[in-house]
């Protein structure tokens, strides 16, 4: 049923652009004021997370860690240890980057089975190979298209762009490797939120819309390229447009109902990423599981929301309580020093002055 409402969600966003542009001629709304909105929402969005995951406090060092945490100097830990329960910054930020380029905790990941009376774990790979192939390819198609946004072309692009159509056998235009393998984690990715119990019974509508969305997005753009043509020139101009804030809808042309569909969609995604669970990409900096050194026995972290405590100096204590120890027999020492007296907090020793 969760699957159901997020695609009749997305066959209604699809055909919004169709109608629009294809029977109304709304191109400057879907090619222009739409872009915009959506790109001003998906800026304030991710900057209102940001700010709001920044100023959240961390009561407690909470970092996630199966290794060996450093101690004595005779306690060897090997470079496995070292990530995993790092101490230094620069371990931290090595665990960092294998975790967002390689996504190393999820290559850790075990799958359990119950088997009879017995619970097995065995390797879970297939994730991590599906979450691998659409997050890199995902990325390298969205660099692929600064090419649209740019003129002249910078050269790193042109390069990633012939790298990805290296394969130019099968046909012209040559055939991209990143729109074979994105398709393939995507469909990976999707087939298991049905075809998988445990995950399907925890999946929500917010688990398939994004994946259907971005299935869309990467359809239509397929669609462009290979089998609907567009007029690549009109796309290039408004392309252009947005980028200097200088948008016009080329007249005269003819630029295809499915680029504003392709373009709607992507202008949806941008608006849906802040208040999603998409925005794990950014959110993924501030996780204090990840983020934060192994090093509670060298460190002390002080906890934020640690309210300032009023301490009484013994002198004070018996100045302020003078009446009750007398009535209680309690002696007073007189000699106490009011001016100067060491006291003792958690934190060790302090004078008070």
């Amino acid at each position: 049923m969760n699957a159901l409402v997020s695609f009749i969600i997305f066959g209604i966003l699809v055909a919004i652009p169709w109608f629009g542009v294809g029977v109304l001629g709304l191109d400057s709304l879907f090619g222009i004021v739409i872009p915009y909105a959506c790109f001003l929402v998906f800026v304030i969005g991710l900057i209102y997370r940001i700010v709001y995951w920044a100023k959240s406090p961390v009561p407690y060092k909470i970092p996630a860690t199966c290794g060996q945490q450093k101690s004595l100097p005779w306690v060897k830990r090997t470079l496995k240890d070292r990530l995993e329960s790092p101490f230094y910054t620069w371990e931290v930020v090595l665990r960092m980057f294998l975790e967002i380029v390689f996504f190393r905790s999820l290559f850790r990941n075990l799958r359990a089975d119950l088997h009879g009376k017995r619970l097995i774990y065995g390797s879970a790979k297939w994730l991590w190979l599906g979450a691998i192939l659409f997050h890199w390819s995902f990325f390298i198609i969205l660099l692929r298209h600064l090419r649209l946004f740019t003129n002249p072309v910078p050269e790193i692009i042109q390069g990633l762009d012939y790298l990805d159509s290296f394969i130019q056998t099968l046909g012209v235009p040559p055939l991209y490797i990143t729109d074979i393998l994105i398709l393939a984690g995507l469909t990976f990715l999707l087939l298991r939120r049905f075809f998988d119990p445990k995950v399907s019974y925890l999946s929500y509508g917010s688990d398939f819309f994004p994946l259907f969305l971005i299935l869309g997005i990467a359809i239509t753009g397929i669609l462009m390229r290979y089998y609907i043509k567009v007029d690549l020139y009109a796309v290039k101009q408004l392309t252009l447009g947005l980028a200097t804030f200088n948008p016009t809808i080329p007249e005269g042309a003819k630029i295809g109902v499915i680029f504003y569909i392709h373009l709607f969609l992507v202008s949806a995604l941008a608006a849906y990423f802040p208040f999603s669970k998409l925005v794990h990409m950014v959110g993924v900096f501030f996780s204090p599981t990840r983020n934060m050194a192994n090093n509670n026995r060298a460190v002390r972290h002080v906890n934020p929301w640690e309210y300032p405590v009023k301490h009484l100096t013994y002198a004070e204590f018996q100045e302020r309580f003078r009446e009750q120890m007398e009535q209680a027999g309690i002696p007073i020492d007189e000699e106490v020093v009011k001016e100067e007296h060491e006291w003792y907090t958690m934190y060790g020793p302090h004078k008070n002055i």
